[in-house]
């Protein structure tokens, strides 16, 4: 069975391009006959309490454009046990870098901003940890061996990425997205995940996580992100960008927009929407908001992470 889920973090309000591609996902999976599953990613405590009531509006923001999901809502805060288990089952190593001394030793940042580790700490002796830890606590890194992974994207075709050591407990404690999000998606028996492209170069990472903890990778759909008019992921600044922003559209006015930048036609209900599918390549491109409209861009070609 298909089996997506969509994942926000309750620190901001949804805004379109959280809102389009969680209609992605949802119309993906239900076209398939599958399930769209609700989880809530909520580790970064201090973010979430600064962030109060943002969970339950997104929520309240996907019901309204007849996003429902199947089951529960899934908090990662409650399972912070599942975690610490995976962790004990990996080749892990502690790690005292700060962000600067990676940014200055690791190669060229990914477009996701995420710079590959270079390995620094790997292979430190006994007295140089020692030495480190009187400094700052310790991050957990998993030992990957220098692997490489490859996934398979809808649109991206066949990605291939080299898996760093990348964290998987930070200094502070907090268990790190990479472990937690590929925990989570073996125990809710995901089987496809989709999510915006800025999220591809993670992707061989997670599937090389989830074989190491014995589960099978996803199928994946990076569907292309909503940006400005200036080409830069859009954002708070650039106003008019969330549900309650748009009033006075109803949600079936934002749902039309949504689906017509999808390539599917200006669907006014899920219904609709669903019996437009499937939609061609224009499905995974992303989309331009440009002075109150949404404006589909054209699909960008095939990718490598090698």
């Amino acid at each position: 069975m298909h089996v997506d889920r969509y994942a926000p973090s309750p620190t901001s309000d949804l805004h379109l391009g959280n809102l389009r591609t969680a209609l992605a996902g949802w119309l993906l999976a239900k076209a398939a006959g599958g399930q769209w599953l609700m989880r809530v990613e909520d580790l970064d405590t201090a973010r979430v309490r600064a962030a109060e009531g943002v969970e339950e509006r997104q929520l309240a923001d996907l019901h309204s454009l007849g996003l429902d999901w199947d089951g529960g809502v899934v908090r990662q805060s409650e399972r912070l046990a599942a975690y610490r288990d995976a962790v004990a089952r990996l080749p892990t190593y502690e790690c005292y870098c700060t962000r600067r001394e990676i940014a200055e030793a690791a190669s060229a940042p990914h477009g996701d901003g995420y710079r590959p580790y270079p390995g620094t700490c790997r292979d430190l002796t006994e007295a140089q940890w020692a030495a480190k830890r009187a400094t700052r606590p310790a991050a957990l890194r998993v030992d990957a061996g220098g692997a490489t992974c490859t996934v398979l994207d809808a649109h991206a075709g066949e990605v291939t990425g080299t898996v760093d050591d990348f964290v998987l407990v930070r200094g502070d404690g907090q268990y790190a997205y990479n472990l937690a999000v590929v925990v989570d998606d073996i125990a809710m028996g995901v089987t496809h995940i989709t999510r915006g492209a800025d999220l591809l170069s993670s992707a061989p990472r997670q599937a090389w996580l989830t074989r190491a903890l014995g589960g099978t990778p996803a199928a994946y759909a990076h569907v292309g992100l909503v940006t400005n008019a200036r080409g830069e992921r859009l954002a708070k600044r650039d106003g008019s960008v969330t549900l309650g922003d748009l009033s006075p559209r109803t949600s079936e006015d934002v749902l039309a927009m949504l689906t017509a930048s999808l390539g599917l036609g200006p669907c006014r209900t899920t219904e609709e929407a669903l019996a437009a599918m499937p939609g061609d390549q224009r499905f995974f491109s992303g989309a331009m908001w440009d002075g109150g409209q949404l404006v589909a861009v054209s699909a960008t070609s095939r990718m490598s992470m090698t």
